[in-house]
């Protein structure tokens, strides 16, 4: 099957095939139609499929094909809702690679920068609007943003949604929307939480399941070496300088972890940038540019970058770190192996994550093949768990905790002195006890003792 026989429009299959596409992945065969159809979709699609594709072509011709006349203003007509700020970036810069000379405006929403550029995008008129929930709430309480003309309302990794929290904010949006409208629900993953989201918010939808979640792409080359944990660091450094490594993802389970990994890597001479929750948006930015341009060779991120991200031409992706949930592996090591291409997927596995490679190996069916290396694995004994901390009582601004002030020397209450009336006793600050004397009472004016007296009331305008 061609993208000409899904019914696309011209221009669209022209700019599909300039951005490299000949032929619809399944998850597009089955979608587009239906989205034509201005049908309801609950569609689940392992990562690298297509599905961004499969509703921004249709989003796209549906709404060219009802343009807005002239005299009337520019409102939003399709909402997309993404949980992460690359993601709603990068659909972003699909839906503008995709709707060239398309008479179709799209702007992008997301938190950590300055508002006032997307503040403005939105004065001059957007057709779509690819955005975070948090952002977009904070837009829409100010009044920037309205939702009384959207018809297609796009929920994109909906699973994910769930997971970082934006659930309350979702269904808040949802409720701004006109009573009829059409709704996409994207997910890789079908958990009792997404199926439940789903029954509230479409209305009788088809349903298209592709590629489950639990078989990785074939076309990726799985191993594993067993390593210590403190020389991970050396056997990364040695395979990344193998030139059959062009580029690598490299995952770390913390934002610590993966600044850590940066600096090790430069150590031994690699360039690496790092993308975590704890950098600016810009940050992130450039150093996600860095590494699609290829001026850096090796980007190293948390599970932030495991959903969504298309790096065209990702030739390698380490699992530095075995990820906590078995689904993560199928989601880190789909950044490669996309579009048809081959990939690897290396993971590196210490005594301490035994536990999550079982999880991983039983989830996709089949134990990953190992090899050997330089830094065997030595120590066969689990590390001790840490103990918790216990947290600070008081903490600054910035979260530091503050110094415990010194309680004040008690003293018992048997070996205070009898107190006589008037008198007052205060403890100083060396714990000393020091009785200050009885104040002497002013004396009473005898004529004000006993009932007071009626008062007379004089009119000093009365002449008598």
């Amino acid at each position: 099957m061609t993208f000409q026989q899904l019914g696309l429009m011209p221009q669209l299959l022209e700019n599909v095939r300039r951005s490299g596409y000949e032929t619809p992945t399944p998850i597009q065969q089955a979608t587009i139609p239906l989205v034509l159809g201005k049908k309801d979709v609950l569609g689940c699609a392992q990562t690298g499929t297509g599905k961004t594709a499969a509703f921004a072509l249709p989003i796209l011709q549906n709404l060219a094909k009802e343009p807005r006349k002239s005299d009337a203003p520019r409102v939003i007509r399709a909402l997309i809702l993404t949980p992460t700020r690359e993601l709603a970036l990068q659909i972003y810069e699909n839906f503008v690679a995709y709707g060239k000379k398309v008479p179709v405006n799209a702007c992008v929403i997301f938190g950590g920068v300055n508002q006032q550029s997307q503040i403005e995008a939105l004065h001059r008129g957007a057709d779509v609007v690819v955005a975070c929930p948090g952002r977009l709430c904070d837009l829409m309480n100010q009044g920037y943003v309205r939702l009384d003309w959207v018809n297609t309302f796009v929920l994109d990794e909906a699973d994910r949604m769930l997971d970082m929290g934006f659930i309350h904010d979702v269904r808040r949006i949802a409720g701004k929307l006109p009573q009829k409208h059409q709704t996409l629900l994207f997910s890789a993953t079908m958990p009792a939480e997404v199926e439940k989201l789903a029954m509230e918010m479409l209305n009788d939808p088809e349903t298209v399941k592709v590629d489950p979640v639990s078989s990785p792409v074939e076309a990726i080359d799985q191993c594993l070496y067993y390593v210590d944990k403190a020389n991970k660091k050396h056997l990364l450094a040695h395979l990344l300088k193998d030139p059959a490594v062009e580029n690598a993802l490299v995952f770390s389970r913390t934002r610590h972890g993966a600044d850590r990994i940066v600096r090790d890597l430069s150590r031994a001479g690699i360039d690496a940038v790092a993308i975590h929750g704890d950098k600016s948006q810009n940050a992130r930015q450039v150093a996600l540019n860095r590494f699609k341009t290829g001026d850096c060779k090796v980007l190293v991120a948390t599970d932030i970058a495991a959903r969504g991200l298309d790096i065209a031409g990702l030739s390698h992706v380490f699992n530095y770190d075995m990820p906590m949930e078995p689904e993560a592996y199928v989601h880190r090591i789909g950044r490669t192996g996309r579009a048809g291409h081959t990939g690897n997927a290396i993971s590196f596995c210490c005594i301490d994550e035994v536990k999550q490679l079982n999880q991983v190996e039983k989830l996709i069916g089949r134990r990953l093949p190992t090899r050997e290396s330089d830094w065997p694995m030595e120590v066969t004994t689990p590390s001790e768990p840490k103990p918790r901390q216990p947290m600070p009582a008081k903490v600054n601004m910035r979260g530091e905790a503050l110094p415990e002030r010194k309680p004040r020397p008690s003293v018992p209450a048997k070996s205070l002195p009898p107190r006589r009336s008037g008198q007052s006793i205060t403890i100083g600050k060396d714990g000393k006890m020091q009785v200050q004397p009885a104040k002497p009472s002013r004396p009473v004016n005898p004529a004000k003792k006993g009932l007071a007296k009626p008062v007379q009331r004089v009119n000093r305008h009365r002449k008598g």
